[in-house]
């Protein structure tokens, strides 16, 4: 089976790659979790656009990547509001993707939700929380967010 993959599989490929596998991991596996799509001529047009977007959020070196600690680090008014009990737990949890958008919405760069790293892997409780933002594997940035009740 002949698939495109739409994000990084490891031992697979990158995304945007075609690459060729079995039936079933690709039917069963690959295609339901949108890890890739099926290679048509509308699909391949569809590659160029997925790596445009893969590489305006990649990171380009340590010089690119100290940059974007000093601009996440000097970035002030990181906030959510989510749904809270009267007690000041959520109802669910605040997920590495929230964070990221709320960095985007603060004026700071776009980053990665895989990069994002949350203090004891989730946030169930309102309060300022320090999380740390893989940029490269040598460039670490930490921001404060303040998780307040809506």
């Amino acid at each position: 089976m002949k698939l495109i993959l739409t994000a990084a599989v490891e031992n697979l490929g990158e995304a945007g790659d075609t690459v060729e596998v079995k039936d079933g991991y690709g039917r069963n596996f690959l295609l339901p979790r949108g890890l890739a799509i099926k290679a048509t001529r509308g699909a391949e047009k569809q590659v160029e656009t997925i790596r445009r977007s893969q590489e305006a959020r990649e990171v380009r070196g340590v010089e690119h990547a100290n940059e974007l600690k000093q601009a996440l680090e000097n970035l002030s008014g990181i906030s959510l509001s989510v749904k809270t009990h009267d007690s000041g737990k959520l109802f669910g949890s605040v997920t590495a993707g929230d964070v990221a958008g709320a960095i985007k919405s603060a004026g700071g760069p776009a980053v990665d939700k895989r990069t994002v790293e949350l203090p004891k892997g989730h946030i169930k409780s309102t309060g300022t929380f320090p999380v740390v933002v893989n940029l490269h594997p040598d460039v670490t940035a930490t921001v404060q967010v303040d998780v307040v009740a809506a």
